[in-house]
């Protein structure tokens, strides 16, 4: 069942004409006058797309990215902000880890495929590949995900370090 949230206030409501629509969330995300406690408001918004355009946007931070709840998402978007948060450059290895466990229990259940996610993943220095290759021993991975998060580790500078 999804979890009920009321659209962030705060800030939010001075950025924002009194009579809104969902759509003018949205927009707040590429506001300049929004700083990181809007995003971080934003990031816990109830509307999905508002949580897509947070992990889309280059101003959000480590801390903003790891608040985005993915639970009550439909698989897509959910799929969608994993990719988001694994390739952002302002996402550190907590933030990291903390996509690497969603997409480890996303590919244990049936239906889903966080496979741009896990490659992206795979391509980042913060995680060492014996973390990364977790991932290829989950009960949904495929074959090509597995195949393309060894390619992607292959071919990171620190692989001659972590050859063995």
């Amino acid at each position: 069942m999804p979890i009920a949230r009321r659209p962030p206030t705060g800030k939010i409501d001075e950025l924002l004409p009194a009579e809104r629509t969902p759509a003018d969330y949205q927009r707040l995300v590429d506001d300049p006058r929004a700083d990181q406690e809007t995003l971080l408001a934003l990031a816990r918004s109830p509307y999905s797309f508002v949580r897509s355009a947070v992990a889309d946007s280059p101003r959000a931070d480590a801390s903003t990215l790891a608040a985005i709840p993915l639970d009550d998402l439909p698989r897509w978007t959910r799929n969608h902000i994993l990719a988001a948060t694994a390739r952002h450059p302002n996402a550190d290895r907590p933030t990291l880890l903390r996509t690497l466990r969603a997409v480890a229990e996303s590919l244990d259940r049936p239906g889903e495929r966080p496979y741009a996610a896990a490659l992206s993943l795979a391509l980042r220095p913060e995680l060492t590949p014996a973390e990364i290759l977790t991932l290829t021993a989950r009960r949904n991975a495929s074959a090509r995900m597995i195949k393309g998060v060894r390619r992607a580790l292959s071919c990171r500078p620190d692989h001659a370090h972590h050859a063995g």
